[in-house]
């Protein structure tokens, strides 16, 4: 059994491998979804030495299957947004607490003391459902504020822009969270010039708006709220850990969350630092399910381990997932 202590306490790429082949291993036992896509792949367990030889699940696993890693009871599902007719995604969650510490330890170490902020969440889409990881996540870190200024706002923009501003001439240091669409449709009504407020983007028009380009995006977002940066999280249904950037879409991640491109014609082969290639992510969160996701996200990495996201996979382009049909 894998001690969740020792996930949330690694500081060292030495201590990631070591736990993330561990975890394999676990999975590999455990996981019967994850064991047959394996065997499919013809990974002998006892052979994998290095992360570079372990199998990615993709993605759409989760659509189609219960990705579950030992038998515990599941205390929560969450499920993805899609529209209507599309599967969605299911991530079946046997110990919340293990997204608590997630979230929570990575919050505090990207910026710090919750306390001292106040959260405003503009999150529409994602409040008109049931199941959303980041609505839970979202909910937590506002009740941890302990700032009865804290909230989620739906459509009511004009009283979000008085929180705002009242907030502002407090100096009160606040993150607005909010879905790319709802943060335009509040330029559309008010534009502002913010010193103490974070804007943090989650991305998605959600089929709201024409989907743009970040530095298009972040420029817009920049000069209507007055901010030098814009800052975004990374972060989906599949996924127990989150990565976040303080602009520029340049992302990090916490230190049981890492990142390799893979190439997007052959899913077996990893690019180059600086080389465009789909997004794998070692989540080792997700002791409960699957660790390792092969994403439909195109990005690259640099060499101090950080990630860029430049867009996505259209069906067309998805290589190497042939093995889907289990």
């Amino acid at each position: 059994m894998i001690n969740p202590s020792d996930i949330f306490t690694i500081s060292s790429q030495k201590q990631f491998e070591k736990m993330a082949l561990k975890v394999f291993r676990y999975q590999h036992e455990h996981n019967a979804v994850y064991r047959q896509f394996c065997d499919l792949l013809k990974t002998e367990k006892q052979e994998v030495k290095s992360l570079v030889q372990i199998p990615f699940l993709p993605i759409q696993f989760f659509k189609t299957h219960k990705v579950l890693s030992g038998t515990d009871e599941v205390q929560e599902t969450f499920t993805s947004s899609g529209t209507t007719g599309m599967a969605t995604s299911r991530h079946l969650i046997a110990d919340l607490s293990l997204y608590e510490t997630s979230y929570r330890k990575a919050f505090t170490a990207f910026y710090g003391n919750i306390e001292d902020y106040a959260i405003l969440a503009l999150l529409p889409s994602y409040l008109e459902r049931e199941g959303s990881s980041l609505i839970y996540m979202v909910e937590d870190l506002i009740r941890m504020t302990n700032n009865p200024d804290s909230g989620f706002y739906l459509f009511n923009h004009d009283d979000l822009i008085k929180k705002m501003a009242r907030l502002e001439s407090q100096n009160q240091n606040t993150i607005l969270i909010g879905v790319t669409y709802g943060l335009l449709d509040l330029l559309e009504k008010q534009s502002f010039s913010l010193d103490n407020t974070i804007i943090m983007e989650t991305g998605g028009m959600k089929g709201r708006r024409k989907e743009m380009i970040r530095e298009e995006l972040h420029q817009v977002l920049c000069e209507g709220f007055g901010v030098n940066a814009i800052h975004s999280e990374y972060g989906m249904t599949e996924l127990l850990s989150q990565a976040y950037s303080f602009g520029n879409g340049i992302f990090e991640c916490p230190p049981w969350m890492h990142i390799m491109i893979r190439d997007t014609e052959d899913a077996l082969t990893y690019m180059e630092d600086g080389k465009t290639g789909g997004i794998n992510v070692i989540d080792l969160a997700n002791i409960n399910s699957c660790s390792f996701i092969a994403t439909q996200d195109l990005g690259k990495k640099y060499p101090n381990s950080a990630f860029e996201v430049l867009g996505r996979f259209d069906h067309s382009d998805v290589r190497g997932c042939n093995l889907m049909v289990l």
